[in-house]
């Protein structure tokens, strides 16, 4: 993979414009002023920040164009791909059920991580509910039968793609220790709020990472601030 690398950095206090999260909680928040942390733009269009400490290593990944991909699906959401390794010997507990998503840019609003099996049994009951419906739909108006028929077989076509991918890509609770020192996995959050609407000309969103005590921040703004050009490998 071919990608850009910049280095950053850093380590301070909570931020201000955290006002879900406990304040007491010490965290680690990704800046490009200190280092130990790193950002690149890769060809397949994911932008990565990177922070490594003394005890975890941390990277979280977001395509570029993710804006735009979450009105495109049947069940908006936002996605992340976060990577957590050990670097300790102390075992680290990877909990992706107290992940959250905050959006700046809309009242401050946190979304918290999306169950998988929850979210993988709504995303059938979803299609199953449409698919009775339809039927009901073509037995009143069976002139419209291909035309609904059609776009139900699409639905479920990408219903079952969606389930698929989520049974398998999505981050698991996980003990990290020296025998299963890694794990990753992607992250969803809903944009289904009364509070988040259309979105803004640039996004600043910040994703944090509850690890033993600790919440680790990752701020991020899309597009890239500073002019960033996202090449994508065809």
């Amino acid at each position: 993979m071919w990608f850009v690398v910049l280095t950053c950095g850093v380590l301070g206090a909570a931020s201000p414009a955290s006002p879900a999260h406990d304040k007491k909680i010490p965290a680690a928040r990704w800046d490009e002023q200190t280092p130990g942390c790193t950002f690149s733009q890769g060809m397949d269009g994911k932008l990565r920040y990177g922070m490594s400490l003394a005890d975890v290593a941390m990277v979280v990944a977001v395509d570029a164009q993710e804006l735009e991909k979450v009105h495109r699906r049947h069940e908006p959401f936002f996605a992340v791909l976060l990577e957590v390794r050990s670097r300790g010997q102390q075992a680290i507990e990877v909990k992706p059920d107290k992940i959250t998503l905050e959006f700046v840019e809309h009242f401050q609003v946190e979304q918290p991580a999306l169950d998988a099996d929850n979210f993988s049994e709504k995303i059938q009951n979803d299609a199953d509910a449409l698919n009775d419906q339809v039927a009901r739909e073509v037995k009143k108006n069976p002139e419209k039968k291909a035309e609904k028929e059609s776009f139900v077989r699409a639905y479920l076509k990408d219903s079952a793609e969606l389930q698929e991918f989520v049974g398998k890509n999505s981050l698991r609770r996980t003990q990290l220790d020296g025998a299963n020192p890694e794990t990753s996995g992607w992250v969803l959050f809903s944009t289904k709020s009364k509070w988040i609407g259309g979105w803004k000309k640039q996004e600043e969103m910040i994703l944090r990472v509850p690890v033993n005590g600790k919440i680790y921040e990752f701020p991020f703004t899309l597009p890239p601030k500073g002019g960033r050009v996202m090449l994508r490998k065809r």
